[in-house]
């Protein structure tokens, strides 16, 4: 009896709002598949027919059933099927459904290919004007709480530029938070709806854009490109003038301690011990 062969899975990229930008070989591969699986069967179902795709079989993989989805597409694959792995717009796995998937399908030795294409963390920074030689890509911020917390703050440090995913009603919040920590003089961009009709990229300071945040209204999905922290030496005059700021505008000695800390690149220790210097009654 011939041996079967062993299927493959294929994460292949799809518009993240041009369907225009769907590729050749993304609409081939996407027809070719025995199983399309997909982040929202009737979203990925209006693509296919909008590209001409009449797909074999689509089967939902999303992060509610990601985990068990996994294992049994791993197991078509290993009896031979070809399995195209989409999520709703833009590069499975990247903050979107498929890590699992891909991680399953390696463990068992399935091949593993790929059709780039969209991605709005590329496109985000390679139109924002910020350098792009060296970035992070940071995700949807926690929405509240320490962990919140701990990532702006990390993010006030970084020297490379770095990426966010935001929902514009939380955009005001965070483009605030991201002034008081990184300093209102952090260059960022702005860019909402890529690749769609009312695509706009606005670019200025952290303390330019809480005003033009607040003076217009957020529409549309946004992807934040922040400029990394300047590395320059820090006096002890410039460690006392950045935790006076912070504590005289209310903040907490532990939050403006990490935040000051991770601003002037220093020994969070040395920024105790100037706070207790600053304020040793907070």
């Amino acid at each position: 009896m011939a041996e079967v062969p062993a299927g493959k899975l294929v994460l292949v990229a799809t518009p993240i709002g041009n369907l225009g930008d769907m590729s050749p070989r993304a609409v081939q591969v996407l027809g070719d598949a025995d199983v399309v699986a997909c982040e929202d069967t009737r979203r990925t179902g209006r693509l296919l027919a909008a590209a001409g795709v009449h797909a074999k079989r689509l089967v939902a993989v999303h992060e509610h059933n990601e985990r068990g989805q996994a294992d049994a597409l791993v197991q078509r694959m290993l009896t031979g099927d070809v399995v195209a792995l989409v999520t709703d717009a833009g590069t499975p796995a990247i903050s979107d459904p498929g890590e699992r998937v891909v991680v399953a399908a390696a463990e068992a030795g399935v091949t593993i290919e790929i059709v780039p294409g969209p991605s709005a963390v590329i496109a985000a920074l390679a139109i924002s004007g910020l350098p792009t030689e060296r970035f992070c890509f940071d995700g949807f911020l926690p929405r509240k709480g320490r962990q919140r917390a701990e990532r702006i703050t990390a993010i006030a440090g970084e020297s490379r530029t770095t990426v966010l995913y935001e929902a514009p009603h939380r955009l005001a919040a965070t483009i605030a938070a991201l002034a008081e920590a990184c300093g209102e003089g952090r260059r960022i961009a702005l860019a909402r709806e890529l690749t769609k009709r009312f695509e706009e990229v606005w670019r200025g300071t952290l303390a330019q854009a809480v005003v033009h945040t607040t003076d217009v209204e957020p529409r549309g999905e946004y992807v934040l490109v922040v400029e990394g922290a300047a590395h320059v030496e820090a006096t002890e005059a410039d460690l006392d003038a950045a935790l006076r700021a912070r504590l005289d505008a209310g903040t907490d000695k532990r939050t403006a301690i990490a935040a000051v800390a991770a601003e002037l690149h220093l020994p969070r220790r040395q920024v105790y011990q100037a706070a207790l210097r600053l304020a040793p009654g907070r």
